[in-house]
């Protein structure tokens, strides 16, 4: 078994049985290369990660403030049925939208 070494790539070529296996060198470190296209990488995935984390958050405090606004939006709307007989108003121009004759009268039947 005739070892050749290969300075230019650290490898070392073995002959056996009139075959050419290439061996490598064992490596202690990764080419510095490649070292700063992991740590890119990886410094990409966590503030990606801390970006999804300050949007999960804000989405919890919109749909804190959400709910809020819906419990404010009942509590007018009792207002409403209390003083007004009905909550159904139009938006635009505040009339309340009263159901139509016929459909008391079926109410009534």
């Amino acid at each position: 078994m005739a070892k050749k070494e290969n300075t230019k790539s650290e490898n070392f070529k073995e002959v056996v049985e009139d075959k050419e296996i290439e061996l490598k060198v064992k490596a202690e470190r990764v080419s510095e290369e490649h070292l700063k296209q992991m740590q890119q990488i990886v410094n990409t995935i966590n503030q990606l990660q801390f970006n999804i984390g300050k949007i999960e958050s804000q989405k919890h405090t919109m749909i804190h403030n959400l709910s809020i606004t819906q419990d404010r939006v009942s509590v007018l709307q009792d207002t409403l049925q209390k003083e007004y007989g009905s909550y159904d108003v139009n938006l635009e121009d505040g009339t309340i939208n009263w159901p139509k004759e016929e459909d008391q009268k079926e109410d009534e039947k």
